[in-house]
């Protein structure tokens, strides 16, 4: 009988929003698949186990899905884990899922945190409907296409970025859909440094013209046209 594949959630920020199921889970499953060693021993050490860790990156993902696969059909269980919030949402394991359901491996979401939802409550916006439009390209042309295309999408939208390009996502949303555009900018959720910046997009600007820091952020548009 084949085991049980879990896509157990970690914190993204604070461990104490690690879940009571997700410390159960992550102790009873045979095997850790993670990102990188460095997380997944640091978890473990958390929760004082060992367990055996099995590497999961954009490197190796396609070679070791086939590998944990196999170990699931012999009847072991594991936990993929990112290295933050919820896997498989922008972390390896788009290969694994697919072919865990394809040979018949049960599947079982574990949820926990994630910045998305905390910073869309957060916000103030109409979040009814919103649309994601995740992570755009890191190449300011086609980021500025990207972004014209969403103007016509008469949502709350949300976009994630990585930390070091905030100043020129915020420039660029500026540009696009103009100084007046109110937005909702949340950094570092979860942690003592969570700060959120709400207002016009060229105010935000403004606001964290001195921050110095990398932070990890969701920006939040209204673009309801209200």
């Amino acid at each position: 009988m084949a085991g049980q594949l879990f896509i157990v959630s970690t914190p993204i920020g604070n461990w104490n929003d690690l879940t009571y199921r997700a410390r159960r889970t992550i102790s009873e499953v045979d095997f850790l698949v993670c990102e990188g060693y460095k997380f997944g021993k640091r978890i473990l050490k958390q929760l004082n186990l060992e367990k055996e860790l099995h590497l999961l990156n954009e490197h190796n993902e396609e070679e070791n899905s086939l590998y944990i696969i196999q170990e699931l059909l012999i009847g072991k269980s594991c936990a993929i884990i990112s290295d933050a919030g919820t896997p498989i949402f922008a972390d390896p394991g788009h290969h694994l899922i697919p072919l865990a359901i394809k040979n018949g491996i049960s599947i079982s979401p574990i949820p926990g945190v994630d910045s998305l939802i905390p910073s869309l409550v957060s916000s103030g916006f109409d979040i009814s409907r919103f649309y994601y439009a995740g992570w755009l390209s890191p190449k300011k042309d086609k980021r500025l296409d990207e972004l014209k295309k969403l103007t016509g999408i008469k949502k709350t939208l949300a976009i994630m970025e990585t930390p070091y390009r905030l100043k020129q996502l915020l420039d660029d949303v500026k540009k696009v859909f103009g100084e007046e555009k109110i937005i909702s900018l949340a950094c570092d959720v979860t942690t003592e440094k969570e700060m959120f910046y709400r207002g016009k997009v060229s105010d935000v600007l403004l606001d964290i013209e001195s921050l110095n820091e990398k932070c990890e952020f969701v920006l939040i548009i209204d673009n309801t046209n209200k």
